[in-house]
């Protein structure tokens, strides 16, 4: 490479990387990668794919640089490991170089492959500093880089580098400041878990400020711990689209946003009345869980449907629900399931003889359906109402559960750990087993359907650690179904919106700590109308 590969640092009007917010974006799982990775490699010279790995990376802290004075006026260090993420992150060196950035590299183990041999005479002809021991303290140094090891990591963490990544997350939460290449280093890019953990449960990875990854977006970045340890993605595609090269036209995940399911809500012309937008269902509520059954019927009327009905099982409903008298609340006994155009089944509704007959009766029902909280735990331990929701699904018509991590587990008949190990195995696994749209809840939820499709959440953030959210998630969802949705595009919608409308709180002063469930409602409200319906 000549001194004219490097003429685009600093001179790029685009930047050679992209934010991948409100994207269908296809996230690349490693065997994915991989064949991308080939098939541009054949069609380059040598070393052009890490040439512009670095150019990409060193661009960004260049433009990054521009806003924040106080990294901008202090040397950049950087640890390069000894693979090809250290090959890209000692290209990013050279280029920092000769763009007239001090910088110095860290290289405890000198690289191997051949690209990264040729990126370390690269920084070397570039006069870059390199040694083999890190510094006491990283406070004379602005940025720091963490290029250790990239996608492929299948082993922990150990000895320098292990120190290493427990120093550079603690100059992340202490002052920010931190990038990584590709992928944090010890996250794994498929599922977003750490490839190993402290004995008191914390990621033995590193927690970066920012991640700049190349080509694609990983499912890792999204779910499980992968969100916190990526801290802001932003995404450089190394220009193999102008070769041809492109993702899979069926990509295996993907990324949730809206115009995976803005097409399918109906329209809001002035001819339509209350039925256009279908009548929910909220069924739960037993003796002393009346107000989980609520919440949800609340949300649901702020998602768009048309009536919103609440079904109690217990004897001590109230008579209306003073806030919104809108709501039609009922006993069980007294409302004909049959004529709703969906229901929401399970907040609140407790694992009594009782619900349990209750879900029986449901699920011979023909209206799309939604499973929620105790109606999860009566199915998980009951196989032939298991067995009722798959026969459904089986016939086209698949119900959507949305179990958090230990109901997933329950359903499945395994651990919590195992399901956080890899969240989009386990969703694949429910909606497999119960040919239903599965909703694992977390971090990065999953939504898995029958079909194969599988999306990540990019939305949400801590203020929905709190109780009755996972409840009003049911009622946006079971009113998107009354709208008559989709199954899979309705839970797409719901989780999508919920967790914006907590983002938008949060930026408005309201979270994430102290944001109550039912303040989430007129924030989606007001997102739905400003997304899908401003005229």
């Amino acid at each position: 490479m000549t001194d004219s590969d490097f003429s685009t640092v600093s001179n790029t009007p685009q930047p050679p990387y992209v934010e991948p917010r409100d994207h269908a974006l296809a996230l690349l799982t490693l065997g994915e990668l991989r064949t991308l990775e080939s098939r541009a490699a054949a069609a380059l010279p040598p070393n052009t794919l890490m040439a512009r790995a670095g150019a990409a990376a060193a661009q960004f802290v260049i433009d990054q640089n521009r806003h924040a004075p106080h990294l901008a006026a202090l040397p950049v260090w950087i640890v390069a490991g000894p693979g090809n993420n250290g090959g890209d992150a000692l290209v990013m060196a050279a280029r920092l170089r000769r763009a007239g950035i001090d910088v110095e590299v860290c290289m405890p183990v000198e690289v191997k492959p051949d690209d990264a041999r040729w990126a370390l005479a690269e920084a070397r002809q570039a006069g870059v500093k390199i040694t083999t021991e890190s510094p006491p303290s990283f406070d004379t140094f602005g940025w720091l880089i963490d290029g250790m090891f990239g996608i492929g990591l299948g082993r922990p963490l150990e000895g320098v580098f292990a120190d290493l990544a427990a120093r550079l997350s603690r100059r992340s939460k202490a002052s920010g400041g931190v990038l990584a290449l590709d992928i944090a280093s010890g996250l794994s890019s498929d599922t977003g878990e750490p490839v190993s953990r402290s004995a008191d449960g914390r990621a033995q990875a590193v927690r970066a400020t920012h991640t700049i990854t190349f080509i694609g977006a990983k499912p890792g970045h999204f779910t499980g711990d992968g969100r916190d340890l990526t801290g802001k993605l932003y995404i450089a595609d190394l220009g193999i689209a102008d070769l041809g090269v492109k993702p899979p036209l069926e990509p295996s995940v993907v990324l949730n946003a809206p115009s995976l399911f803005g097409s399918h809500l109906p329209p809001r012309d002035f001819s339509t009345n209350k039925g256009t937008f279908g009548t929910l269902a909220v069924l739960g509520g037993d003796t002393g869980m009346c107000g989980a059954p609520i919440l949800a019927a609340r949300m649901a009327l702020y998602g768009g449907a048309g009536k919103v009905n609440v079904a109690f099982i217990g004897t001590d409903s109230p008579p209306y629900d003073p806030p919104h008298p809108e709501l039609m609340l009922h006993h069980v006994d007294q409302i004909s399931l049959d004529k709703m155009n969906a229901l929401a089944v399970g907040c609140g509704m407790g694992q009594s003889e009782r619900a349990k007959k209750v879900l029986v009766d449901v699920l011979a029902l023909d209206v799309p359906k939604l499973f929620d909280a105790d109606a999860l735990n009566l199915i998980s331990s009951d196989e032939k109402l298991a067995a009722k929701i798959a026969e459904r699904g089986a016939r086209g018509d698949p119900c959507i559960l949305t179990p958090h991590p230990l109901e997933a587990a329950r359903l499945l008949g395994s651990e919590v750990k195992k399901v956080q190990a890899d969240r989009i195995a386990a969703a694949r696994q429910l909606a497999a087993r119960f040919a239903a749209v599965a909703v694992l809840k977390g971090t990065g939820t999953i939504v898995a359907s029958p079909d194969g499709r599988v999306s990540v959440n990019p939305t949400g953030n801590a203020a929905l650690a709190t109780g009755g959210t996972g409840d009003v998630l049911g009622g946006l969802i079971g009113a998107f179904l009354a709208q008559r949705l989709p199954a899979y595009e309705a839970a797409l919608a719901g989780v999508y919106l919920h967790g914006l409308a907590a983002e938008e709180l949060t930026g408005e002063g309201e979270g994430p700590a102290g944001l109550t469930a039912g303040e989430l409602a007129p924030k989606v409200r007001s997102l739905l109308n400003r997304l899908f319906y401003a005229t």
